[in-house]
This record gives structure tokens, sequence and C-alpha cells, in this order.
């Protein structure tokens, strides 16, 4: 039947309800859960519920995203059911005294990427069982092809005093063949999970791993207090972080360019970039590795 989510036995489609059963409360960490068959960016589907008064814990999926989103404005497309499009809500600034969760100060939130890319890291590691490596802040590469990608937006509170609410968009290539791989302007190459030689490809628990590991660590860095350190989220982070130790070229958001060598990542989640005469912590930018 032409437009059946079946006509590609490759790609089968999710399922809403298997996914809410497992994932959502109250038998899973999430509380709400919606699944497109199409969507714009799943990213914009949160961040409009997020404005209007969503609480934390949203989870949007999409088959397919017609204008899907990277950093600094890239699109992320792929061809239906091909790939894993989800976007979740979070609002780390709320306490949350059921759970001993005290509110944490937006000065952390910059580790909230970085928790999606380690929890990628576990993810594609256990179901897949490939060797995976972050990109600081948060590309998942396979070898030296980039898999899968988080862009973090912050959504401003309702009134002044409101802290803003977070949404964690995750988008990961599992069954694109090569003639389907974008083409990342900055010359990194792409992959799948599919030509990787993943042991898996079912969307349907790659996805609950994911976002179970996703909601496993927020619930460490939360309990934490937002402290990465105390949270072991830190140590996650360099331990799959193939940035660091080496000379890179970071394009900075205004456009300027540094290079240097990545030291390590500060208490905020960003990268220390050391040259011979001083050492910078660099909030946001693409990087390069040089070697």
């Amino acid at each position: 039947m032409p437009g059946s989510p079946y006509t590609d036995l490759d790609r089968p489609p999710l399922s809403a309800a298997r996914l809410r059963r497992a994932l959502v409360a109250p038998h899973g960490p999430w509380t709400r859960l919606e699944l497109y068959a199409e969507t714009g960016s799943t990213n914009a589907d949160v961040s409009e519920a997020a404005v209007a008064g969503e609480p934390e814990g949203l989870v949007v999926v999409a088959e397919r995203q017609t204008a899907g989103r990277g950093r600094r404005g890239r699109v992320w497309q792929s061809p239906p059911r091909a790939g894993i499009a989800t976007s979740v809500l979070l609002r780390p600034g709320d306490a949350v005294p059921d759970r001993g969760w005290s509110a944490v100060p937006p000065t952390g939130y910059g580790w909230l990427p970085l928790l999606a890319g380690v929890a990628l890291v576990e993810a594609v590691a256990r179901l897949a069982e490939l060797n995976a490596a972050l990109k600081w802040p948060n590309d998942l590469l396979i070898g030296d092809a980039k898999c899968a990608g988080v862009l973090a937006e912050a959504v401003p509170g309702r009134s002044g005093g409101q802290p803003p609410a977070i949404v964690l968009g995750i988008g990961l290539n599992v069954t694109l063949r090569a003639d389907e791989l974008p083409v990342n302007p900055t010359g990194l190459p792409a992959t799948s999970l599919q030509l990787a030689g993943a042991a898996a490809t079912d969307r349907d628990p790659l996805l609950r791993a994911l976002l179970r590991s996703v909601a496993d660590w927020y619930d460490r860095w939360r309990t934490a207090g937002g402290d990465a350190e105390a949270s072991g989220l830190r140590d996650a982070y360099l331990a799959s972080c193939a940035t660091i130790g080496r000379e890179v070229r970071v394009l900075l958001p205004n456009g300027e360019t540094r290079t240097g060598t990545a030291t390590g990542i500060d208490n905020d989640g960003q990268l220390q970039l050391t040259t011979p005469t001083q050492t910078q912590a660099i909030a946001a930018g693409d990087v390069l590795h040089l070697r």
C-alpha cells in the first residue's frame, strides 16, 4: 500500500502504546510521550509545550522531521523511520521536594547536552555493540564519522523570576544507507549504526535505552544538586570524550576561530582550550579535531 509505514520492512514503525508502557510513569521515568508520523521539529514541538506550561518529563518522538535542526541552524533530516528523532522537556530550575531535588542554578545547565551525549554513548554501546565517542560538546562519533548529535535549547520562563526550561533534542542515524547520509558543511563525514556494523538496529529498544539513560543521568545530576563531579557525570563524559588531549580548531558562534589543545572540561561543562600563552574556557563552538 503506497505510503504505508510497512512498505520498507527494514524500517518498521515505532509503537506509541509500547513506548508509553515502557517509559511513562508509573512504569517509567517520563510523564508523557507523543509519537508523530511527521513533524517539523521535535524541539519546536517541545518548546511550544514548555511555553504553554507543560511540566517536566514530556517526550516527543517523530518518525520523520521536515525541519529538524542541529547546532548553528543546520538541517537534520533523514528518510522516514531511518533514525531516532526525539526531544525531552526538563525543568532543572524547579525544586522537586518529593524526589529530594533542589533547584539547579542556570550556571549548571551547560552539562545537560553533555549528559545527553553520555546517554547516547551508553545506549549505542549496550544495544548496537559499537565503540562510540563524543566530540565536544555532544556529537556522537563512530570512528571519525558523525552518527548522532544533540541540540539543547533554553525556553524562557513565563515570568521574570521563573527559571528557563531546557529542551534536549537528540538525532541518531540508525538505518540510513550511504546514499541517504547528510552532508556536513564542516567536512566531518556522516554514518549510521547500520553502516558501522551495529549488532542491532531495532529503533524501539534503542530509543528505550536512550531515554532511560537520559533519565538515569538526569536523576543522578539532580540528586547531586547539579554537581557534575559528585554525580559522576563529569568522569563519565571525560571517559567518552575523544576531544580531550587533541589539538583542535574551534569555530566560535561569532565567527572567530581558536586553535589549541583541548585539556579538559571545567565545572560548567565548558571546553578548556590551552595555547602557549593561556587556557581559556569555550562555552559553545564547532570543534575540528586536527590530530
